[in-house]
């Protein structure tokens, strides 16, 4: 199947069984590895696509590719669906959306916005950090799924989990730095927290929490690091009074014209599941 014949009715919609043991990991520790959710074929159909995009976007010389202080650490690209319709079925697709809810457990789910995280060889490690120090969200419920395009062992940049660093929210007000890592470095060590990575095979994924603790290694092998992936937030949620300048920008980007303590569900936040 060509991947401008992938739509949102005929590919990735089809479901994917989790079992209550995956389901309780996740929620015990903030992350969970699921192998083989996407095909070889599908994940091969919708790669060419992800690195135009990513491309045309490094190309176009903005800020996007590099946003915020990342640059140094990965290239970022995000919200791909709206650069090519046929990404769209990558993005929107119900069975990630599915999964996402499930681990939640939450009726449905909302897009916060997709990313590619495209990390070089040679690229850095990302210091440990908290995504939804960024997000102007106001639940526990944010997922992310990580989706490596390639086959990613751990030295080419994978992922890291502090495992149950999501269940107390917000444990450090601070952005990604050198210095991030090294305050939660002290944090992990100083509760005992289990550190847990992964290899990972192109369509396998992780899910954490946007609370989960977590960084990525260097990469040290000699291709580029390509991973997709899409952020999810439970149906309902409502806007915070931003209470920094990442959480300002992050509510004029991802939810333009929007106000705090509004249903956060502007055009770019489309429900994706059920």
């Amino acid at each position: 199947m060509k991947a401008t014949e992938l739509t949102p009715s005929r590919a990735l919609d089809t479901e994917y069984t989790l079992s209550d043991e995956r389901i309780a990991s996740y929620r015990r520790d903030g992350f969970v590895l699921l192998r083989e959710i996407a095909s070889a074929d599908e994940v091969a159909a919708f790669r060419p696509l992800i690195q135009r995009a990513v491309s045309d976007k490094f190309n176009e010389k903005d800020d996007q590719g590099a946003a915020r202080k990342y640059g140094k650490y990965f290239g970022q690209v995000t919200n791909l669906w709206l650069r090519d319709e046929a990404l769209k079925a990558y993005v929107f697709a119900r069975r990630f959306a599915g999964i996402a809810a499930a681990l939640m457990g939450v009726r449905g789910v909302r897009l916060y916005h997709d990313q590619a995280l495209f990390k070089p060889s040679g690229g850095p490690a990302t210091p440990w950090h908290q995504d939804q120090f960024y997000w102007p969200l106001d639940t526990m419920h944010t997922i992310t799924m990580w989706m490596p395009l390639v086959d990613a062992p751990r030295e080419s940049g994978t992922m890291s989990f502090a495992a149950g660093s999501h269940l107390k929210g917000s444990l450090l007000d601070i952005s990604i730095s050198s210095e991030s890592h090294e305050q939660f470095q002290r944090l992990i060590e100083s509760q005992s927290l289990p550190v847990v990575d992964h290899a990972l095979r192109a369509g396998d994924a992780t899910f954490h929490s946007g609370w989960t603790v977590h960084s990525a290694h260097a990469n040290d092998n000699p291709w580029m690091r390509e991973v997709m992936t899409v952020i999810y937030f439970a149906d309902g949620t409502r806007l915070m009074q931003p209470d920094s300048e990442y959480r300002r920008v992050d509510m004029e980007v991802f939810h333009p014209g929007q106000k705090p303590g509004e249903l956060a569900a502007s055009p770019l936040n489309p429900l994706l599941f059920p």
